[in-house]
């Protein structure tokens, strides 16, 4: 999606004489050549490494009682080394590709021994800390060979250690569970770093967003919707207003931060919705803090960030659609506050377009002072 949107703006640029045609092509070529870059040689090989490490599993199954202990052991144990010594042979030679779908594979391989020694063996324990351990050798492992296929396969087992942990809890809320979840989520941040896999990310995003879940509906009530509404909006300001010290940083985790700051928010008012449902006081004064959180959001942070823009747009649609509901009893009232709030946002759009203009001036002003 990025990549045509790139395409498109370089051949506008080219056709107006903006820049060259040379410089064009040799700006989307240093794309294409970036690791992260997009491409469906990458996507088949991972998909071609996910089915064999199925066809060796379902293998083993079919023939589980004809094999003989060690015989599985060794097997398994055999093909984590294999595929390993094997990547790293491609690394050497330069197949990066095909490193990846070795290193996907000898993962694959290592869940699959510790699931087979816990078998065989019957030793204690319990599906997180199964979980948990294969996470962490996956994450030694694409640290070793700074793999981004690997720290895509972490993003995964992240998500398999919440349905683990949700599984065992029984959907109880434990304090020492979340834990864990955070500290492996910050664990594979740092790896993100490292490998420059940045769109895992939104696995740790993600995540977050179903703690924030899980806490409420286990054990919720309108002080923690509150309190995730509140601290959501404060790290949304905080990411997206230039006056923030956290704004450098922000800017170089990229414009996920705002997007996902700006749905556990959203989140937190939808919680408040369920809470204050039929108090009509409440209500009103709920949705309008959420129209103006939308607002907020398209004058802060909707020019630059196409995510929030489109969030904030449908947050906006809905809370109308909601309200209209709620009162369509009542279309009098419902055309007033309709026309209060047009008129509030007429206001508002005045306002904003006039500060656009006001920034676009100063920042000409400035690139005309400079030498």
């Amino acid at each position: 999606m990025y990549r045509g949107r790139l395409k498109r703006d370089l051949d506008l640029w080219a056709s107006q004489g903006i820049i060259r045609t040379d410089a064009a092509e040799a700006m989307l070529a240093e794309y294409d050549a970036r690791k992260s870059a997009f491409s469906i040689g990458t996507v088949l090989t991972m998909l071609a490494a996910v089915l064999l490490s199925a066809s060796i599993a379902m293998v083993i199954a079919a023939n589980w009682e004809t094999i003989p202990r060690l015989a599985r052991i060794v097997a398994v144990l055999a093909m984590i080394w294999i595929f390993h010594l094997g990547a790293a042979l491609a690394v050497a030679r330069g197949f990066v590709r095909l490193a990846g779908a070795l290193l996907v594979l000898g993962a694959a391989s290592f869940g699959g021994a510790i699931a087979l020694v816990g078998q065989l063996y019957h030793l204690s324990g319990d599906a997180v800390q199964a979980a948990l351990l294969w996470f962490a050798m996956t994450m030694l492992s694409a640290a070793l060979f700074r793999s981004i296929a690997l720290t895509t396969m972490a993003g995964i087992l992240l998500w398999s250690i919440l349905v683990a942990v949700i599984d065992q809890s029984n959907f109880n809320w434990s304090a020492g569970y979340a834990g864990i979840l955070v500290l492996s989520a910050m664990l594979l941040s740092a790896l993100i770093a490292w490998t420059k896999a940045i769109h895992v990310q939104h696995f740790v995003y993600l995540l977050v967003l179903a703690l924030l879940f899980w806490r409420y509906v286990a054990n919720g009530g309108e002080g923690t919707a509150l309190t995730i509404a509140l601290v959501a909006l404060l790290l949304f300001l905080a990411a997206t207003l230039r006056a923030s010290p956290l704004s450098p940083i922000a800017a170089r985790i990229g414009p996920a931060l705002p997007f996902y700051s700006l749905a556990a928010c959203m989140m937190g008012l939808l919680f408040l919705h369920v809470d204050f449902d039929g108090d009509g006081l409440a209500s009103v004064v709920l949705a309008v803090v959420t129209l103006g959180v939308a607002v907020l959001a398209l004058v802060v942070s909707g020019r630059d960030n196409g995510a929030v823009r489109a969030l904030a747009y449908a947050c906006f649609s809905a809370e109308i659609l909601y309200l209209s509901y709620e009162t369509i009893d009542s279309m009098l009232e419902t055309s007033g506050f309709f026309f209060i709030s047009g008129f509030v946002l007429a206001a508002l759009a005045f306002i904003a377009i006039r500060l656009e203009k006001l920034f676009s001036a100063r920042a000409a002003e400035r690139r005309g002072a400079r030498p």
